[in-house]
């Protein structure tokens, strides 16, 4: 259930600044919009490999306990 749950808060948290980010984005100019764009998704490629680590090593934690 706790697995669950840090998972749920995990995507809204991630949804929630994807969508900031996109409502900043669509309210730039084009040649800003692009360069904007590049650095969100290397931005959300890192916080992907960030929140599978964490995830992991909570799962280990939990079940090492």
């Amino acid at each position: 259930m706790a697995n669950s749950t840090g998972k749920t808060l995990a995507t809204l948290l991630i949804g929630t600044a994807v969508g900031a980010a996109v409502g900043y984005i669509l309210g730039t100019d084009k040649d800003k919009r692009d360069e904007q764009i590049e650095k969100l998704k290397d931005s959300v490629s890192k916080l992907k490999d960030r929140v599978s680590k964490k995830t992991k090593d909570l799962e280990q934690e939990i079940f090492e306990s």
